[in-house]
């Protein structure tokens, strides 16, 4: 593991949040790594090497969804707000407006990220644990 980016000690710090550590730093090494074959398989010429590169980019994405799915497992908040905003139409900025005046009171409306049933499409979060 590279403890170089660790800001504290690893022993004060404890498993869960070195393990913590360990994914968010994979997930941005597999983000940058999708970013590069992107730029490369653009870049190139050749259609059988930006096939390849292509291929490895996506590969990466797979890996990079793999860690999400792993911190979303074990980080509650993260959980919620992945609920909250992942898998929704419409504009992003908006739904946490519509989510905050809703709970204020005030009548959302019919949004363009709301589900048939007129909910944002992210359960209630009312007595619900991290989904497994």
């Amino acid at each position: 593991m590279s403890s170089e980016s660790l800001h504290e000690n690893a022993e004060i710090l404890g498993a869960q949040v070195v393990d913590t550590h360990r994914a968010i730093v994979s997930l941005m090494e597999e983000l940058e790594a999708v970013d590069w074959y992107n730029q490369r398989a653009k870049a190139t010429a050749d259609p059988t090497l930006q096939a390849i590169l292509e291929h490895n980019r996506d590969e990466e994405k797979e890996h990079a969804a793999m860690v999400l799915e792993w911190l979303r497992r074990n980080d509650s908040k993260l959980a919620e707000h992945l609920r909250t905003f992942l898998f929704t139409d419409g504009p992003i900025t908006e739904i946490e407006a519509e989510m905050v005046q809703g709970e204020d009171g005030g009548d959302a409306g019919e949004s363009s990220t709301s589900t048939a049933d007129g909910s944002l499409g992210i359960g209630s979060l009312r007595g619900t644990g991290v989904p497994k």
